[in-house]
């Protein structure tokens, strides 16, 4: 089954490096949480606040090694109480864990997103 695996991460400044760096782990994160290998990501949509603006978050898949994960950057809706300095991820991956065993990961303060999750399944970070 194809399920969708949902994480977020911020930012304290509009920076390549720092954007691909979050990014990255949050992507290393995801994977390890869910025990999904590469080969199991049918593809991975990210998307950034509207403050966003210094690389494709989307770069951080390569280099992580996922060369063959097929992704896409999209922009976020700039709404007045959105959370500035926002990376946020949407990974459909295989796997038979059932919709709440699969683990989604919020850091830094992307974590006030989803509060409602259990904190040992967020990642606080």
């Amino acid at each position: 089954m194809i399920r969708g695996i949902r994480g977020a991460t911020t930012v304290e400044h509009d920076d390549a490096e720092e954007i691909l760096a979050r990014t990255g782990e949050l992507l290393l994160d995801m994977a390890r949480a869910n025990q999904i290998e590469p080969d199991m990501i049918s593809s991975i949509c990210f998307t950034l606040s509207p403050d966003l603006h210094a690389t494709f978050p989307a770069e951080a898949a390569r280099r992580v090694g996922w060369r063959y994960v097929p992704v896409i950057c999209m922009r976020e809706l700039d709404v007045p109480h959105g959370l500035p300095k926002t990376i946020r991820v949407l990974m459909h991956a295989e796997t038979s864990r059932r919709p709440e065993q699969v683990q989604h990961v919020y850091r830094g303060r992307a974590v006030s997103l989803r509060e409602d999750l259990d904190p040992d399944v967020s990642a606080r970070g």
